[in-house]
């Protein structure tokens, strides 16, 4: 069996490698992150993951375990992805600061006709942030490919007053509940 990540994340990367899994290939997939009306943070960031998933089982062959991912950070009933310009993660950032927001990640493992599915949800709490440091995070680059402007592994540590759940949701891959769940795939970590 061949595990196929079906992501370019550096970090869900990482992350996996940190697993033990060294031997693994990525095939990111196409154009699949479109946000449905009418379902809930947990139901879109999975409905997306198994988008993602389909489409890159849909392009390879042979016995694969494909692992998908899409994060998506949540506040005041709004979902902020990554931004698309330097003005677009300030306004995030700024929307961010002195409040409390919910990181969404959906996980989607297919191999053959099986298919399942996760969410996990993270509560992130900022401080108050200065309007200069915003910028002179801006001006990093690190916010610029992350969900919600920020990468809580990296200088965006420094507005997180806490985190309650899992960190590595936060990062964009629950490790503990992908550990129970490569188990249904006959893949124990330990």
């Amino acid at each position: 069996m061949k595990i196929i990540l079906a992501s370019k994340s550096p970090r869900r990367q990482e992350l996996l490698e940190m697993l033990g899994f060294d031997d693994f290939t990525v095939i990111p997939a196409h154009d699949t992150e479109v946000i449905k009306e009418g379902l809930s943070p947990g139901e879109t960031v999975c409905e997306i993951a198994l988008g993602k998933a389909r489409n890159v089982k849909s392009r390879t062959r042979g016995d694969n375990l494909i692992i998908a991912a899409d994060t998506l950070v949540y506040l005041d009933g709004n979902f902020l992805g990554k931004p698309e310009n330097k003005e677009d993660a300030k306004r995030m950032l700024m929307a961010l600061s002195g409040k409390k927001h919910t990181v969404y990640t959906g996980v989607a493992l297919i191999r053959g006709d099986k298919e399942l599915c996760f969410t996990e949800a993270s509560d992130v709490y900022f401080r108050e942030i200065e309007e200069s440091e915003i910028e002179a995070y801006i001006a990093t680059g690190e916010p610029m490919d992350k969900a919600g402007a920020y990468a809580a592994q990296g200088l965006g540590a420094l507005f997180v007053r806490r985190i309650e759940g899992d960190f590595f949701n936060v990062m964009g891959l629950p490790v503990c509940r992908l550990g129970l769940m490569l188990k249904e795939f006959g893949l124990g970590i330990l």
